[in-house]
């Protein structure tokens, strides 16, 4: 797929099914991710990756973090299935590491644009993929389930897999509707 085609039509896609990227195609997907812009090289990253068993594993932290936060019991239940919305799931963390010069909101954004890279990757090789977000994104409980640290941040799930139907068309958004001349 040509790359500017990629950007131009990108979509995100929730109805995702075996199989999901492994071996190589993974590797890339992965790779693309530390491939984006990085001031400092810090690499201010990681990605915790969940398929089979670990979406399991994945679906009790969430449910736990759930029950402490103290959500109502459908929501509490529904955790343990939210993993299982794909075969992939690539938790991505922004990992703060403490520099003098590269804030706290730039290592985010970094590892923001990781999973944007990542989801494009994947789109590249026929896999669809999702970036999803929510409470659990910012939940405290479930950082400390998954061993970050304070200053750590969840940016978001993404969530990869093969496509069981295609995702809707999307209308262009007008550009004078979000651009400005100073």
């Amino acid at each position: 797929m040509d790359a500017l085609e990629l950007l131009l039509t990108r979509r995100s896609c929730a109805a995702l099914a075996a199989p999901a990227p492994t071996g190589e195609a993974l590797d890339a997907i992965l790779t693309a991710g530390t491939r984006v812009p990085d001031f400092k090289h810090l690499h201010p990253y990681e990605f915790l990756i969940a398929s089979g068993a670990g979406l399991d594993r994945l679906g009790a932290l969430m449910t736990e973090a759930a029950r402490k936060a103290g959500k109502p019991d459908e929501v509490i239940e529904r955790c343990a299935r939210l993993p299982h919305r794909a075969p992939l799931v690539i938790v991505v963390v922004a990992r703060h590491k403490p520099h003098e010069v590269v804030t706290v909101f730039e290592q985010q954004l970094c590892a923001g644009a990781a999973l944007h890279a990542m989801q494009m990757a994947a789109v590249a090789q026929g896999f669809g993929g999702i970036w999803r977000s929510g409470w659990l994104m910012v939940d405290r409980t479930l950082h400390a389930a998954l061993d970050l640290g304070d200053q750590d941040q969840i940016v978001g799930f993404l969530y990869l897999g093969t496509p069981t139907t295609a995702p809707a068309p999307r209308p262009a958004v007008p550009l004078d509707a979000v651009v400005r001349s100073l």
